[in-house]
């Protein structure tokens, strides 16, 4: 058995550069050194013993010239010394020396000094040899006697493990440490002995549990958890015993301990699903929310309030706390509001929807009065967003939203704007009785609209709306008290000369006729370059616009113009009105090309726009029939045609959900009676204690697929080769946030392979946690060496290094052999995600590394590869299937993933099937990626470019 592989209670930091001390030294030190000096060498005796050597013949040394002093680091040292050192034989006999050693450990069980006495008994629990202990024994179980707390809690332990171990030394522990208990006051010697009751005798822990059940609630924190755990494991395992324990459990929901109520709601789910008792600990996770500072903590109990959302019967108990559940958006983290908004929104019913608006709308109203910051912009999208989904869901909601939130489309924060006036576009299509209140409202908010694009969305809406004629003139009053005094190139112009000569501003008035002489503004446009701020800040907000180049908005306010006045006309029988309405739309677009097309503007109107215009000009000069259908009609069946499919594909998804949550159950499947199971069959349930235990270790045990290649074996990779002196494979561990290297290493040789360290080194963003200790290998010995790598971004890394050994009575010098690289693959890190096609633009806008990829494959058919490419990269396809059905020759796609660190990825999928190279041909096309980091964008290009060249098959 190596070093290597005997269990390790006590880690010790070594510093690698000192030189390792000889052997003789170490002994003078040890015996005529001062304590320091003895101190020190004792520490480099215990390092050098946990590297592989033997040193017997400091073993006398020691228990000489050591063990007698009585100075505390000493004895400490010389607990951490008999731990680690042999204690036997070769041939597995104790050594004789070690009775002396007993021997000075039963008087320190009886050392006046209570920190000699307790750490003498933690040491105690790690000692694995009988013949050892059975001296002892007398004067351990006098030390439960004794006056501290800290003496005697370390005697239940060493009591408990001594029991576990050996039970023959002390047969009667359970009734002993059951006395012990009814008499003990001290709550942390109380918790040992009911832990060790639980796991020695749990029929005398019931006892001691059913004399002071009504005192459950007086108990410390400690002792309360271990009474949980007992329950837990009790009543799962005698499912009759539930009535007697679980008014317990209610109990300890009102403990002083946030730790006691977490673990007695988790517990009080699982045995009992009555309404009550749902209620009871989904009121418990709520106050623990919202008492609790730590936002981890609360986004733990806020993902246990969505597991119980995902049971059936209890969605219906926690409808009813929905208010309860809203008290958590107080927390000013975003991440748990946005986690708290998504579960109230899946708890929305008809009984709560209205209290539900009103809070949300407080809320909203809130976000306005505080001060700007980042976080505050998000929360009020956030909360746009749920108002939005209760107004889908719930029309009769949606009178009452919508004038508070349009209020916000005046927000400086376009992204919420945008949201409010997507919400707006839906709201006034499906709801044909609030199309008047809307219409009032995003009039009264018009001219105090700062962002291009909400405008453009604004004057769309009115457009496609209006329909009453005093609902037109207002739209065009509205344009005009937007747009300025007009002709703008002429007034614009006259402006600047009177800012150079105040004299004439007031003589100057506004000219009616168009200016034609384009020549001479360019002579006098240098003095657009000089306008002062002041000027532009006070312009109309669509002149401004125009003024600074965004002639888009310009395009769409002739398409409004265009609507509503030959709506107008529709509307007015008077051929006098109807010529003077469509006659000032004229004027506006008209007014608006000859501004593009001078030198004033910041950019100059592009041919697109100009032919928008230019378009739009000329219908209103024809009044065409067809093109009236296709401006007020056919627009508007487009907007009807997107939302409905949109609608179908949120029904869609929604339907996976819930087909996802529901339990099936086979009809042939045999029933279980908990009443009927024997005891030995109830271990196949599982222990959520057992469970928390392993996830707090990283041991959480990933069920393995159904396919064979994707067990274990298949994550080994070979690092040496057969013939090699030292035979190395590691099995790679990827978890969360590190990967654990578990190397195994076999010496093939018939030598002793002394100082056989593993040196690793890393490429890419991994770190190496701690360098591994070197072992001492016996001729075709082998052993288990564990390395962690921290990983800090997801990219591609590769871990490389050597074997150095030295070979024992050689005098060459070290020898070596180099590993095969280990490539961690980028594929462990990213899963699939979605976001809006909103996020996705500006995230695409916002990414500045871009990585192309030319699709080389023998894929022929163009979904074959989309879904290949989607199963290799773990991405997730955002475009809908929908606009991927059907076959045109050629596909485009958008794709995203997030990593387990919070980074994004963004994939545009652009790809044809060359039709004249035949039905044989391969997919041709390119894929871009964009990341923030140059390591995603790159690590992910590399993975496509190895995958997409295999078969779909």
């Amino acid at each position: 058995m190596t070093a290597a592989e005997n269990v390790c209670y006590t880690l010790i930091n070594v510093p690698m550069d000192s030189e390792p001390p000889s052997e003789i030294s170490l002994k003078n030190d040890l015996e005529k050194g001062d304590v320091k000096s003895k101190t020190e060498a004792l520490k480099k005796v215990i390092i050098m013993i946990l590297n592989g050597e033997k040193l017997p013949g400091l073993l006398m040394t020691i228990i000489r010239f050591v063990l007698p002093l009585q100075d505390h680091t000493i004895k400490k040292l010389l607990l951490v010394f008999w731990e680690i050192v042999p204690k036997t034989t070769p041939d597995g006999r104790l050594l004789h020396e070690m009775i002396l050693v007993c021997d000075a450990y039963r008087k320190d069980l009886q050392h006046p000094n209570e920190f000699i006495r307790g750490s003498t008994l933690r040491f105690l629990c790690k000692l694995k040899e009988a013949e050892l202990l059975e001296p002892l024994m007398p004067a351990i179980r006098a030390c439960l006697e004794h006056r501290h707390s800290y003496v005697r809690r370390n005697a239940v332990l060493a009591i408990y493990t001594i029991y576990r171990n050996f039970e023959h030394l002390i047969p009667d522990a359970p009734e002993l440490i059951h006395d012990f208990l009814v008499n003990e006051k001290d709550a942390s010697c109380k918790r040992n002995a009911f832990m060790m009751l639980i796991h020695a005798d749990q029929d005398r822990a019931l006892d001691y549990l059913s004399t002071c059940i009504d005192q459950v609630h007086t108990f410390g924190d400690i002792l309360q958890l271990v009474i949980v755990e007992l329950i837990y494991k009790v009543c799962h395992a005698n499912p009759s015993e539930r009535a007697r324990f679980i008014r317990c459990i209610y109990n300890l929901l009102q403990s002083s301990s946030p730790a006691v109520k977490y673990e007695a709601a988790g517990t009080l789910v699982t045995l009992s699903s009555a309404p009550t008792a749902i209620k009871a600990a989904a009121q418990c996770y709520i106050d623990l929310i919202i008492k609790e500072s730590d936002n981890n903590v609360k986004l733990i109990v806020l993902d246990r309030l969505i597991e119980l959302k995902e049971h059936p019967a209890h969605e219906r108990v926690l409808q009813d706390l929905v208010m309860d559940i809203l008290r958590v958006l107080s927390t000013p983290d975003l991440e748990v509001r946005k986690k708290t908004l998504q579960l109230a929104l899946d708890l929305v019913s008809s009984r709560n929807v209205e209290e539900l608006v009103i809070v949300l709308k407080k809320e909203v109203i809130k976000t306005n009065n505080v001060s700007e910051h980042e976080d505050t912009d998000k929360y009020r999208q956030l909360l746009v967003r749920t108002l939005h989904s209760c107004s889908v869901r719930f029309p009769d909601m949606a009178a009452n939203v919508i004038p508070v939130l349009m209020e916000f489309l005046s927000d400086n924060n376009e992204a919420a704007a945008a949201d409010v006036l997507e919400f707006v576009r839906e709201a006034i299509q499906r709801f044909d009785n609030l199309r008047m209140l809307i219409v009032e409202k995003m009039l009264e908010v018009f001219h105090a609209i700062k962002s291009v694009k909400i405008y453009r969305g604004a004057l769309w809406i009115l457009g496609e709306y209006c329909s009453t004629k005093e609902d037109i003139q207002s739209v065009m009053t509205e344009v005009r008290r937007s747009l300025g005094e007009i002709p703008i190139v002429e007034s614009e112009i006259k402006k600047e000369a009177g800012e150079l000569k105040p004299e004439e501003e007031i003589t100057v008035g506004p000219v009616q006729k168009l200016v034609t002489e384009m020549g001479t503004y360019a002579t006098q446009s240098a003095l657009s370059s000089s306008r002062p701020t002041k000027k532009e800040e006070e312009r109309p907000p669509l002149r401004g616009f125009l003024l600074d180049g965004d002639f888009f908005v310009a395009a769409s306010l002739a398409t409004t113009l265009t609507k509503i006045a030959l709506r107008y006309v529709a509307l007015v029988q008077e051929k006098k009105k109807q010529n003077s309405f469509v006659a000032e739309a004229m004027l506006l677009m008209a007014t608006i090309l000859h501004l593009g097309k001078s030198s004033l503007p910041k950019k100059p109107i592009t041919d697109d726009d100009v032919d928008r215009i230019s378009l739009c000009l000329k219908v209103l000069s024809e009044c065409s029939p067809l093109m009236n259908d296709i401006f007020n009609k056919e627009c508007r069946q487009s907007l009807s045609h997107m939302l409905s499919a949109k609608l179908e594909e949120e029904k869609l998804s929604q339907k996976k959900e819930s087909e996802k949550r529901n339990v099936t159950v086979q009809p042939d499947d045999p029933i279980s009676f908990m009443q009927l199971t024997a005891k030995n069959e109830m271990n196949c349930k599982e222990d959520q204690f057992q469970l928390s235990l392993l996830a707090a270790m990283g041991n959480t045990q990933r069920k393995e697929a159904a396919d064979p290649l994707a067990s274990k074996l298949n994550k080994v990779t070979q690092l040496t080769g057969f013939s090699d002196p030292v035979y190395a494979e590691a099995y790679v561990h990827v978890n969360q946030y590190d990967i654990v290297l578990d190397v195994l290493v076999v010496n093939q040789t018939s030598d002793t392979l002394q100082n056989c360290t593993l040196e690793l080194a890393t490429l890419g963003d991994l770190k190496l946690v701690e360098k591994p200790s070197p072992l001492t290998l016996a001729p075709h010995d082998f052993a288990n060496i564990k390395a962690n790598v921290k990983v800090a971004s997801t990219e591609n890394g590769i871990i490389f290094g050597n074997i150095v050994y030295d070979v024992s009575g050689a005098a060459s010098d070290r020898n070596c052999v180099v590993l095969s690289d280990i490539h961690i693959d980028i594929m462990d890190y990213i899963q699939p995600a979605t976001c809006t096609d909103a996020e996705f633009r500006q995230m695409w806008a916002e990414f500045e590394w871009e990585n192309k990829v030319t699709v080389n494959t023998n894929i022929i058919d163009l979904n074959d590869y989309l879904q290949h490419i989607l199963k290799s990269t773990n991405m997730k396809c955002l475009t809908p299937e929908k606009a991927l059905s059907g076959y045109c020759g050629f596909m485009a796609a958008n794709l995203y993933a997030r990593s387990i660190f919070g980074e994004d990825a963004l994939a545009n999928v652009s790809i044809e099937k060359p039709i004249q190279q035949g039905p044989e041909a391969p997919v041709t096309g390119h894929i871009r990626i964009r990341a923030k980091s140059q390591g995603m964008a790159l690590s992910l290009g590399d993975k496509i470019n190895l995958s997409q060249k295999k078969t779909s098959i």
